[in-house]
């Protein structure tokens, strides 16, 4: 009897005609494919299915968090980004944590920002979507009142920041409800989380005769002006923090045209300089001048160049990057190719740099720029420490052509739960610098140097792949691996979110403290022994990681297969990503 052929991956392509998600929990998933079954689009269901890991994930997401957002609509012919990032309280005060937290950024109040995702759901919902949100918030809504089973990786994160949490009652209340963390398969539940929603939706009812968009703005007014926002702001009244209800009402996300470049022909976009976005896009452009198709994959050869464009990109984002109401950022000139072009000359074949090497100078490639002075920071010496868990991934393409792409994030252990909201606010914070020279220095209305970042590659004009990753600084690095993978080398989408990777430390970290590991590279065991030695000859500080670990990302994609008609869903087995498709 002949042998069943083994399988390709460890998990199947998930190929579709009408619609593909791909999110990081099975019923978010599951959520989003309903969206589209009554009738929604990719926009409605990558609401739906963000608000859900915001309940299923609030290790790492939280609906009071960030929540940047990347749309193509196919019906508006656009490309645009939602920020989904909140900015500092006016009142916040670089010295308080230079002289009352020793210069910490510690958990807490202190170091929140304004909560945002709330407001880019309902701004990509009320621009793009086609659903009510009482129909988009149902499935959020039903599994924070009827609880969902805990699993390995929300239990175990939760367990390991216990002792944080333990410190704010409210959370205490909800996730060591009886003195210890969830339990593998036990029920947990988050009543106040589902009852807030159900108040936005409530808003959302009574404003329905203005008309959809009305009514949904109503419910985001709801949580930033009204009865929510004045709860909000009497917690951090009581707790001594910055934000206030006038902060609260004056914030609002913004929706922007995309940065990026074009690599072989393929359009690669990312969100604006307030987030790390626009590392993927130059490391792809340094990458471009090389043919990684002739080195194989995962060869000593590309793998080296890979993390060289990557520590150039990263050195580049240390120097310049940061808001840009508040920082003037070179973003054409680093994504120039001749700018790119001086990197690779910059780059030895043999050599790693030994560390994160000097910036360069973009300004020189900005059309119109005069000469500018670059910033005077100089990155710490080296050292170690822990930083948070956090972050998750989703998107959603339809048979429309649009397109949905987001990286939601901030994990409960950040700040404490507002009593009876069941939510934290945003302690993104964390991703300020106290070091006057830097360019995202804390500053009162200014937005931190965000971490998460949705990518999307287009290609003629029509959407090839959303996708991304959580993973902190790993986000850009895992990106640019999946693709080289799917454009340099044309593998399966599967295969290339299950390959070998690698990441890089050769830079300050993106959270406080900003812990800086010179030349270390981390590389899963699944990369043989040969190459590894290639890399160690070449100057690479090698860190083992497991065959396969949730450290290296968590990628998720959806590849729009044009000529046959098929969108191909990928997710990655590193976490509990999954894809489904019709």
């Amino acid at each position: 009897m002949a042998e069943f052929p083994p399988p390709l991956t460890n998990r199947p392509p998930i190929v579709g005609t009408h619609w593909v998600v791909s999110t990081g929990h099975y019923l978010a998933t599951r959520a989003a494919a309903h969206m589209l079954e009554i009738g929604g689009n990719a926009i409605d269901a990558g609401v739906a299915g963000g608000m859900c890991i915001n309940v299923l994930q609030s290790d790492m997401t939280n609906i009071g968090g960030v929540a940047p957002i990347m749309i193509y609509s196919a019906q508006k012919q656009e490309l645009r980004s939602i920020s989904g990032l909140g900015s500092w309280p006016q009142a916040v005060d670089r010295d308080y944590f230079v002289n009352e937290c020793n210069g910490d950024i510690p958990p807490g109040v202190h170091r929140c920002v304004m909560p945002a995702a709330i407001d880019s759901w309902l701004t990509a919902l009320r621009l793009y979507g086609t659903l009510p949100l009482a129909e988009v918030a149902a499935p959020a809504i039903a599994l924070a009142r009827d609880g969902f089973a805990g699993y390995y990786f929300f239990c175990s994160n939760i367990e390991a920041d216990a002792k944080i949490l333990a410190q704010w009652p409210s959370s205490r209340a909800i996730y060591l409800n009886d003195g210890h963390p969830p339990r593998l398969g036990e029920r947990f539940r988050q009543p106040d989380l589902a009852k807030m929603l159900e108040m936005l939706v409530e808003a959302e009812q009574g404003a329905s005769h203005q008309g959809r968009e009305a009514a949904i703005q109503a419910a985001r007014d709801r949580f930033y002006k009204g009865d929510i926002a004045e709860r909000i702001a009497k917690f951090f009244h009581d707790e001594g923090g910055f934000l206030t209800l006038d902060d609260l009402k004056n914030f609002s996300v913004d929706v922007e045209i995309p940065v990026g470049v074009n690599y072989r022909g393929y359009d690669v976009y990312s969100c604006r300089p307030w987030c790390q976005g626009p590392v993927a896009p130059q490391a792809l452009k340094i990458l471009e001048g090389y043919d990684l198709a002739s080195m194989s994959h995962n060869s000593v050869d590309t793998l080296h160049l890979i993390t060289e464009a990557l520590k150039a990109a990263f050195a580049d984002r240390e120097r310049y990057y940061g808001d840009p109401k508040f920082v003037d950022v070179p973003i054409e000139g680093l994504h120039s190719a001749d700018y790119n072009a001086a990197w690779r000359d910059r780059i030895r074949l043999d050599k790693a740099f030994p560390g994160m090497p000097d910036p360069g100078d973009p300004w020189a490639y900005q059309a119109g720029a005069s000469d500018r002075a670059a910033s005077s920071y100089v990155p710490p010496a080296p050292f170690n420490a822990r930083v948070e868990p956090d972050t998750s991934y989703l998107c959603v393409v339809d048979e429309q052509g649009n397109a949905f792409s987001s990286t939601p994030s901030d994990g409960v252990s950040g700040s404490p739960i507002i009593p009876g909201l069941g939510f934290i606010v945003s302690g993104r914070g964390k991703q300020s610098w106290l070091d006057p020279n830097h360019p995202s220095v804390i500053q009162g209305g200014k937005r931190p140097r965000l971490t998460p970042s949705p990518g999307m590659i287009m290609r003629d004009g029509n959407v090839f792949a959303p996708y991304g990753s959580p993973g902190s600084d790993v986000q850009p690095q895992a990106m640019v691996q999946l693709a080289v993978d799917l454009i340099d080398f044309k593998m399966d989408p599967q295969a290339a979110v299950e390959a070998p990777r690698l990441a890089s430390y050769s830079y300050p970290r993106s959270d406080h403290p900003h812990p800086y590991d010179p030349a270390a590279l981390s590389v899963e065991a699944r990369i043989s022994p040969e190459i590894l030695k290639g890399l160690s000859d070449r100057g690479h500080v090698l860190r083992d990681w497991p065959a396969m670990t949730p450290r290296a990302g968590s990628l998720c994609t959806v590849v729009v297969d044009h000529q046959n008609g098929f969108m191909i869903g990928a997710a990655d087995p590193r976490r509990i990503s999954y894809a489904l498709g019709w």
